[in-house]
């Protein structure tokens, strides 16, 4: 047997009693909560960009992808590995190992720092086009 995966509802109690009954000694049963929802990273992304457009930091503006990385930093701490040119990079941010009830943490992280730093949050599903000209988005030292 390889690895499935059941989502606990009324349906798949009793196969999964079945299932037990029949499995292997040696066999791991697993036991964790859901992952992030679609829902949930559809609604991350505008309100990346919606800092990433609008939010000067320091002197530059930077992608939603940097921003991510600073907001998760802000809901986990993280770890830090040297770059090559003497500053530090954080590592070991992955959206998609939260659960859904960190991922709602990390929304609220966002909403909390873009309250403190004047975004306006737009419509999730506004068009591209609707959304303000961004300023030249660069990475620390590279144009986007």
């Amino acid at each position: 047997m390889s690895r499935w995966t059941f989502i606990i509802n009324g349906r798949t109690r009793e196969k999964l009693r079945a299932w037990l009954d029949r499995a292997p000694d040696g066999m791991i049963l697993e036991f964790r909560e859901s992952k992030r929802s679609l829902d949930q990273n559809a609604k991350l992304w505008p309100m990346l960009t919606d800092i990433s457009l609008q939010l000067e930091w320091h002197g530059q503006h930077y992608p939603p992808e940097d921003w991510k990385d600073f907001l998760m930093h802000q809901l986990r701490g993280g770890r830090w590995m040297p770059a090559e040119d003497g500053g530090m990079v954080p590592v070991g941010f992955r959206t998609s190992e939260l659960t859904k009830a960190e991922f709602s943490d990390l929304i609220e992280v966002v909403y909390a720092f873009g309250a403190r730093t004047g975004i306006v949050w737009t419509e999730p599903d506004a068009p591209m086009d609707s959304l303000p000209a961004p300023a030249q988005l660069e990475r620390q030292g590279e144009p986007a």
